[in-house]
């Protein structure tokens, strides 16, 4: 797929409210194509939205797709039911480290995405001197 077209996080501004969520969705398409513990119709979704072959919106009103998702929203949320209350602190501890992690590599790549822009330094605004006009 690396020798494949592409697409940009603006290419999912048709489904998504914001560049920022437009950017969230575009890496957990990548993240759906490129787990191997995701298979079938999901991956195959993701990999042809991140291709450019199907748009995010068709993707989301294609059946087999649809059934997809709902069929892994479904393992999870039995996975969380079967769950032991240790279990569960557990979960919640981990995703509370993992969320943390994500949110300082998401303001580290929005400060790169963004640049500079706290550090500008300008020249002196004050009227004293003699100008060029003199």
């Amino acid at each position: 797929m690396s020798n494949e077209r592409q697409i940009q996080d603006e290419d999912l501004m048709d489904i998504a409210q914001d560049p920022e969520q437009a950017h969230r969705l575009h890496k957990a398409l990548k993240v759906l194509a490129d787990n191997p513990n995701v298979g079938g119709k999901l991956k195959e979704m993701a990999q042809e939205v991140l291709s450019g072959r199907i748009g995010m919106k068709d993707a989301i009103q294609t059946p087999g797709y649809m059934d997809a998702i709902g069929d892994r929203l479904t393992e999870m949320r039995r996975a969380a039911e079967d769950q032991t209350m240790a279990e569960r602190e557990e979960s919640r501890e981990k995703f509370a480290a993992w969320q943390k992690e994500q949110e300082e590599k998401e303001d580290q790549e929005r400060a790169e995405r963004d640049g500079p822009s706290g550090n500008i330094v300008t020249g002196s605004r004050r009227g004293g001197g003699r100008g060029h006009r003199g």
